[in-house]
Parts: structure tokens; sequence; C-alpha cells
């Protein structure tokens, strides 16, 4: 199939990623890859993340030919959906971002944070991948392209909304069955699943959103000033809620 559209969603951690790679999973068009640059990642920043002897040793940990036959690869369904860290992108040259379809899901620091914190004992900004989102962010704006912006709470609140509108805006029909999925692992999963996944491996859908009620970590209070500048700005491209709590 040579012509697809490629589908690059960029995360930060901790931003419900995986349940929207499992929604874009149950469309009739759609194939799914799990964070193909990951190898790539560890091997360039030596990053301490759970499991990552086992990532590395299964993982093409060359980004650019990850980028060249995977992201930019053939296709094999009408849509290619690649869920992306975004700060995967580290030492990467950014020319391929115009050769797809880019699309950023955000979350609040002050709920991703205190969760980010539970794997990685002590995260930095480097490990939220706001710097390379706002970075994609202009490169959508300076090609003079609307940015698709998803923001994990307003998609909590509101999955078929925002799931449409996002739709829309990709020139993709919407499919009811974006909104739900068997429990369990996923054949597209990576090996990572089993130390980050467990809360979705329980869900047959987007789980209903529900504030965070426990005091913020005072040790995190540094990075979360370092974040909500730029956090703050990537809110105003996203795609509202129909009610926002």
């Amino acid at each position: 199939m040579e012509d697809c559209l490629k589908l690059s969603v960029w995360s930060g951690p901790r931003n419900v990623s995986t349940a929207l790679m499992y929604s874009f999973r149950e469309r009739s068009d759609t194939l799914v890859v799990d964070e193909p640059l990951y190898g790539h990642y560890l091997k360039v920043t030596r990053a301490d993340h759970p499991g990552d002897d086992e990532v590395m040793a299964v993982m093409d940990r060359d980004g650019e030919r990850v980028v060249r036959e995977v992201i930019l690869g053939p296709c094999g369904r009408p849509v290619h959906f690649f869920k992306n860290m975004a700060h995967h992108l580290v030492g990467l040259d950014r020319g391929f971002l115009g050769g797809i379809t880019n699309v950023l899901l955000i979350r609040d620091p002050a709920e991703m944070l205190p969760s980010l914190a539970q794997q990685l004992q002590a995260p930095t900004l480097r490990d939220t991948g706001l710097l390379q989102q706002t970075e994609i962010l202009d490169h959508a704006l300076e090609s003079g392209g609307e940015p698709v912006v998803v923001d994990a709470k307003d998609l909590l609140l509101d999955p078929s909304g925002v799931l449409r509108l996002a739709c829309e805006k990709l020139a993709l029909p919407f499919e009811e069955a974006m909104l739900r999925w068997p429990a369990g692992p996923k054949p597209e999963d990576g090996v990572w699943a089993k130390h980050w996944y467990a809360n979705v491996h329980a869900s047959t859908g987007f789980s209903a959103y529900t504030s965070k009620t426990d005091a913020f970590p005072e040790r995190l209070s540094p990075l979360l000033e370092e974040c909500l500048p730029l956090y703050e700005r990537l809110t105003r491209y996203a795609i509202p809620a129909r009610t926002r709590g």
C-alpha cells in the first residue's frame, strides 16, 4: 500500500497514551506500533528505566534507521499509528516530521509528575517530553499547519467528543469501536508493558477522569515550575471537551 496516513502521536509519560493506542487499534483501518524509538532513546541517554536492559536487547537502537524503515517505511494498512514519546526524539534529525502527521498528547504536569515519580525516582524536564512537544508545535505552526493537540484530561472527560474532533482534524472517519477494547495485554505491546501498563490492561475503555486529591510532592515543585509554562502554551491549541470538570 503506497499511500497511507502515517500518524505519530507524540506523548509525554503517564499521559494515557497506551489507552489512545488501544483506541486506534480497534479501528478497522489502523495498524499500531508501540514506541519504536524507545531503544534508541535508552542507548543515547543511558536513562535508568524499569526493564531498560530488556528493552535494549530486543529493540533496534539505531534511531535514524527506525525512522527510515519503520516510521517512514512501507504501509500495510490505510493508517499507521505510532505511539511515540516526545523525548525519544533526542539526537534525531527532525526533518522527518514534515513527512508524517503529528499529534501532541499532553497532560497537566501537576497530575503527571507524581505518577511519573512512582516509576522514575528523580524525574527531570527531559523525562517529561515537554520541550520536544513545544518543538513539534513550533514545527507545525511554522509549516502553516493547524496543530492537533489532545489533553489527557479532556480525552478522559469526553472520549467520544474529543476523538470525533481529532478524527475530523485528521480527515479520518470516527469509528464507535474506538471507545472500547478488550482487557488484557495486546500483541503490539512493548516488552516494557509489565512495568508501565497494569492499569490500562485492566481497562476496557477510557477511564473516567478523577482529580488528584493527594498533596503535590514538595520535592517535585521545582520541576513543576519548569513544566508549567511549556504545558500552558500547548493547552492553547488543545481540543476542548464538551464538559470540562
